[in-house]
């Protein structure tokens, strides 16, 4: 039950940022092909932007480094949830199963599977975003459903990781695993 629960919203999630990142470009074209779209102006807005980078554009060029440690951060995922039974909680099951599904698509267009223009190099391992936020002269940097699925999913992680520590007596056995002593 926990995994149909876990992959339902993995899949849900990414399909759901694929499927805005596709409409939205449609619609509005690539970057600098339309002024923004305010749905509520000048504060939230649509606005097609590609990030060569990685958190706030930071990395650009290095695609396809992000892309392997996307790779990765998946197999690491799915390690979590089997060897280390996080399948077993709700709280995890629904965490990972948020970044998994934000990996997942922006992965996609690390990998160029967007069919970026050719005459744009740089945007050959870039990421698509569309969502604009702005505040009087300061403009949050675009992002997209993966990347709120990524913070989501790292914030209930956090989350947990305060309300579900071990207790101040437990030890790490040498087994790799907590108990108390």
């Amino acid at each position: 039950m926990r995994w149909c629960f876990f992959a339902a919203i993995a899949v849900a999630g990414a399909i759901s940022d694929l499927w805005t990142k596709q409409r939205i470009f449609e619609w509005l074209g690539l970057p600098g092909e339309s002024p923004p779209y305010w749905l509520l102006e000048p504060y939230a807005g649509l606005e097609t932007t590609v990030n060569p980078g990685a958190l706030f554009g930071m990395g650009a060029g290095w695609g396809s480094v992000f892309a392997l440690m996307a790779c990765l951060a998946c197999v690491v995922i799915l390690v979590w949830m089997v060897k280390y039974r996080a399948i077993e909680s709700w709280w995890l099951t629904v965490s990972l199963a948020m970044v998994l599904g934000g990996i997942v698509g922006n992965l996609h267009d690390r990998l160029g599977l967007w069919n970026p223009p050719l005459d744009r190099p740089e945007w050959a391992s870039g990421v698509r975003d569309w969502i604009l936020l702005r505040y009087g002269e300061f403009t949050w940097p675009n992002f997209n459903i993966a990347d709120s699925l990524l913070v989501c999913g790292a914030i209930l992680l956090a989350v947990h990781s305060f309300l579900y520590a071990p207790s101040g007596d437990a030890k790490i056995r040498s087994n790799g695993r907590l108990g108390s002593s």
